[in-house]
This record gives C-alpha cells, sequence and structure tokens, in this order.
C-alpha cells in the first residue's frame, strides 16, 4: 500500500551520475515544501559526496532509504531505474522516474503493474511537460482542434565532433542514442497535441540519426528527426505545428531544476488526490512501445539497405 504524505513529503534520489546532481538534487534539496531524505547510489563514495553537498544523508542499503521516504526520485540509468522503481513501489513509495521509464516493453510494463499495484502516484519527467514555458503552450495546442501537421527535429551534439559534455561517457545513451534519449521529449509534445501514434515508419540516417513519419488518432501526421550525433554546428532542437490557426512553434526554454520542480509538486499531488498525472508511468509506458517498434523498423531498413549494398548494381552487368 502507498504511503499517505504528511505535511511535508520525504523524497529520497537515487542516482549520483551529471543529471542528478545538477538538476535532482538541487530540485529537492531547494524545494520548501519537501524534506530531502537522503542519496543513493551504486557508487557509495559519490552518494556521499551528492548527499553531503544537498544537506542531506547518504544510504548504502537502498531498502533503508524506501522506508525512510514517502517518495523517490530516480536519476539512473532506464534499465537500472525500472527494477529499482519495481522496488520502491512494492515498498509503498510512490515514484518520480526519468525518461524512458526502460528500453524495453515488459521492464516498463512491469514498473506501471508495480505502481498500479501499491496506489502508488508515478511521474515521468518529461522536461517539457514541466518547463513553465512548454508546458503552458503543449496545454494551450492540446486545447485546440484542427491541427493537420507537426514537424520536429532535435539535433543533439553530444558525440560531436569537439563534445565534452559530461552526458557523453553515459553508456546507455552510446548503446540507444538519440532515438530513446532525445524521441521521449518530442513524442511528450505530439501525443496530447495530436493523439496517440496509429501508424509510423522509421528509417535511419547517418550515424544513429532516426527519421519517423508518424500518424495519430486525431488523423494529423507528423515527423521527427533524432540524433544525438549532429555537428555542434547543426546542433537545434525544434518542434512546429501547422492547422486551421495557422504555425505555432515550441517556445526556447531552460531552467532544469525549476522543470523538475513542478514534477515534484506534480507527484506530491497525484499522491494526495488519488488522481493520475498525464504524464505518468503508463504514459512513460506508451512511449516504450512506440521507441521499440520505431528501433525495430530502423534496424530493419538498415538491415535491408545493407543488402542492397552489398548485392550487385542494378544495370551493371549491362555496361
Amino acid at each position: 500500500m502507498a504511503k499517505q504524505l504528511g505535511a511535508r513529503p520525504r523524497i529520497g534520489l537515487l542516482g549520483t551520475g551529471p543529471w542528478a546532481g545538477r538538476t535532482h538534487a538541487p530540485a529537492i534539496a531547494g524545494h520548501p515544501d519537501v524534506e530531502f531524505s537522503g542519496v543513493w547510489g551504486r557508487r557509495p563514495e559519490a552518494a556521499e559526496a551528492l548527499a553531503a553537498a544537498s544537506g542531506t544523508r547518504a544510504y548504502a542499503d537502498v531498502d533503508a532509504l524506501f522506508a525512510a521516504s514517502d517518495a523517490v526520485a530516480v536519476a539512473l540509468p532506464p534499465d537500472v531505474q525500472a527494477p529499482l522503481a519495481v522496488r520502491a513501489a512494492a515498498a509503498g513509495c510512490h515514484v518520480l522516474l526519468d525518461k524512458p521509464v526502460a528500453t524495453t516493453v515488459a521492464g516498463a510494463r512491469e514498473v506501471v503493474q508495480a505502481v498500479e499495484a501499491a496506489g502508488a502516484a508515478s511521474v515521468v519527467f518529461c522536461t517539457l511537460r514541466f518547463a513553465e514555458a512548454t508546458a503552458a503552450w503543449i496545454e494551450e495546442q492540446a486545447a485546440a482542434d484542427g491541427w493537420f501537421l507537426g514537424e520536429a527535429h532535435w539535433l543533439g551534439s553530444l558525440y560531436g565532433p569537439g563534445s565534452a559534455s559530461a552526458y557523453a561517457a553515459s553508456p546507455w545513451r552510446r548503446e540507444k542514442g538519440g532515438l530513446w534519449d532525445v524521441g521521449p521529449h518530442v513524442l511528450s509534445v505530439y501525443l496530447p497535441v495530436l493523439g496517440d501514434v496509429t501508424g509510423m515508419t522509421a528509417v535511419p540516417g547517418p550515424g544513429d540519426t532516426h527519421h519517423l513519419v508518424l500518424r495519430h488518432a486525431s488523423g494529423a501526421s507528423s515527423t521527427a528527426t533524432l540524433t544525438l550525433g549532429a555537428p555542434p554546428e547543426a546542433a537545434e532542437a525544434a518542434l512546429a505545428l501547422y492547422g486551421t490557426r495557422g504555425r505555432t512553434e515550441l517556445p526556447r526554454w531552460g531552467g532544469a531544476v525549476d522543470a523538475f520542480a513542478a514534477a515534484v509538486d506534480a507527484l506530491v499531488t497525484a499522491a494526495r488526490t488519488g488522481l493520475p498525472h498525464p504524464c505518468d508511468a503508463r504514459f512513460g509506458l506508451r512511449l516504450t512501445e512506440i521507441l521499440t517498434e520505431a528501433e525495430r523498423q530502423t534496424a530493419a531498413a538498415g538491415a535491408e539497405a545493407g543488402t542492397a549494398a552489398a548485392g550487385p548494381v542494378a544495370g551493371a552487368a549491362g555496361a
């Protein structure tokens, strides 16, 4: 059974990497209405350092942190996150998850089953759904009708020449690429505005680039180009919608710490009211389903292209 929240809910943190240190920990430590109950990490020395910098304590035993917390925020690789989220929910903790929830449908489904069995609240931190400027824009567009087309490109340069990003060392990002890292951001905008994805074609581009063409429940279609390997000079994240109201573009956003604090508020509200947040674990499962199918299609298209490239060139025999 999920824990009842007191006047100042106790929130623990799982993870000690750059994202945890730069976003999660400062947001929880600086939040006036919650208590930062502690930090657990796979590297105890990193947990000690982050806890000391955040004015809380480190836990060597993750179950002890669950016992000391009403909710936990997770800043771990997705396939480490998923089983720990299941354990946290079983311990009665509400969960604030990072995107993607998992990189397998089975893993994401286990998270959904665990939080629903416990009656726990869940929120997935898709940044654009919580950053003030973009959250308001998404809500406005979702309330409007007449959308015809969406067009997005998220050209990250994490693996571009000369990149010195701390996130480039992340093994899961290196393995899964832009589809799984930035794809959830684009889908987190498209789905509430244009409706669920009812059809898709996905093909590979250069490096880790993926090109998606999506059909939505509203009848609209959309495109998305996703990569972490663009040249730094080409790096950009943009999304535009076209319809009977003309053209509108996703506004610029900033302040990940403030956005995460808003996600904390959303989790607390969901836990107190019992009303699921639109960006909950079930939404995270749907993102995983879509990304898994996109990955399958691009792998198949890449294999087919490789087979074709290895065969004889059409017309060469008569040359």
